[in-house]
């Protein structure tokens, strides 16, 4: 009688364990199909795995919040922009390269003293167009730095705290990734002035982000360094602005650089050889890189053109002639210049910051105009009126 009561015991306790055991599996099952970042983390498990094969080491380990900003990792050898395909610029790049890339290629160097430590923080600054992103992209693929591309859409979160969590995430990845380099664009929108009506989350975020990066620069042998690019520099915060030890202004390409990045642009295209580009160069004054770029794409349309039509005139081609130069010529003559921002950088850059508000005076001639629109529609409704009664 007792031992089956024993065996009774022992057949309920394998069963508790057993429902136990199920019931926590179940539940852990439920809790990762119902996580929304289960993509996120496989895609960045993933991208782990290839960072390691290229660096040569094993995989690190990373919080659930360095997972999501794993995503934004961008392998430098993937990265095709050299400094070589960016027309003009020599004394910015070769600033660059001394600067910035050097510290993160030879960090051998710059271990006598202070004052060789390598750049915490650098700012590319100047009007749309004229090459800030392709400044960035060559400095990853010429240093050989994890590149972090930072989206302010990763770091907002639903969640209180979460948002100062993936910020801190962004810093203690790219130490575990070093030598890494922090690239935010359009950086006035996440890092500019600080205001009373702003969001208590994007404060939160904005004072994590600054205290982070005063973190690193305590340590000299960090190989980690923020990159910015922005064309509204008067935007920032002064707090942002003292902590970008170096600061480059990327402005409007001058003759002879813009020459050199028509060279760049047609350089590996079907274009006949007798090309003056110092003359192009005089017929675009005022265009950016970018400008540069879209009057080529425009010009290399006209041989399709030609061969459509001739085409249809009953004389097919088997390929489009070669690019000449009246081609270029009717384009960059007629063409309207699009990129309206970057030529109203110079006017905005030369006022003041702080606009002064409006004084009271200023508002008398609207107030003007709209009385005598008024008297003229009342004017007009009595004329109507009259204009019934009589007939």
């Amino acid at each position: 009688m007792g031992r089956n009561t024993e065996t009774k015991l022992i057949q309920e306790l394998v069963l508790y364990a057993a429902s136990a055991a199920l019931s926590c599996l179940v539940l852990f099952v439920g809790l990762r199909q119902l996580d929304p970042n289960r993509e996120a983390s496989k895609k960045a498990l993933e991208q782990k795995k290839e960072i390691a094969k290229r660096l040569g080491r094993p995989l690190i380990q990373t919080n659930p919040y360095e997972d999501v900003i794993a995503c934004d990792v961008i392998n430098p050898d993937h990265i095709e922009v050299k400094f070589d395909l960016i027309g003009g610029l020599d004394s910015i790049k070769q600033a660059l390269y001394e600067l910035v890339i050097l510290p993160l290629r030879r960090p051998e160097l710059f271990t006598y003293g202070k004052l060789l430590g390598p750049q915490k923080g650098v700012l590319l600054y100047g009007p749309p167009g004229t090459g800030k992103t392709m400044l960035a992209k060559a400095i990853a693929k010429e240093s050989g730095a994890v590149f972090i591309n930072v989206r302010i859409s990763n770091l907002m979160s639903k969640w209180f705290g979460d948002a100062q969590k993936l910020v801190s995430a962004v810093f203690s990845l790219a130490y575990k990734l070093q030598p890494a380099i922090i690239f935010i664009d359009e950086v006035d929108s996440f890092l500019g002035q600080r205001r009373n009506s702003d969001h208590e989350a994007l404060t939160n975020m904005k004072t994590e982000f600054m205290a982070l990066w005063d973190g690193f620069t305590t340590d000299q042998n960090a190989r980690v360094m923020v990159l910015a690019a922005t064309n509204r520099p008067s935007e920032l915060d002064e707090a942002i602005l003292r902590r970008f030890s170096q600061a480059f202004e990327i402005g409007m390409p001058v003759r002879k650089e813009r020459a050199e990045i028509l060279r760049v642009i047609l350089k590996d295209e079907r274009v006949e050889e007798n090309i003056d580009f110092d003359y192009l160069a005089s017929l675009c004054d005022g265009s950016t890189g970018s400008d540069l770029f879209e009057l080529c794409k425009k010009a290399a349309y006209l041989p399709i053109r030609e061969l459509l039509d001739d085409e249809k005139s009953g004389k097919p081609h088997h390929a489009p002639r070669l690019l000449t130069q009246a081609d270029l010529e009717k384009v960059l003559t007629t063409s309207k210049k699009t990129n309206v921002a970057a030529h109203e950088y110079s006017r905005l850059m030369s006022q003041s910051s702080s606009w002064s508000t409006q004084e009271d005076g200023e508002g008398v001639p609207v107030q003007n105009m709209i009385n005598e629109l008024s008297k003229l529609v009342l004017a007009q409704m009595l004329n109507l009126q009259s204009d019934n009664q009589e007939s």
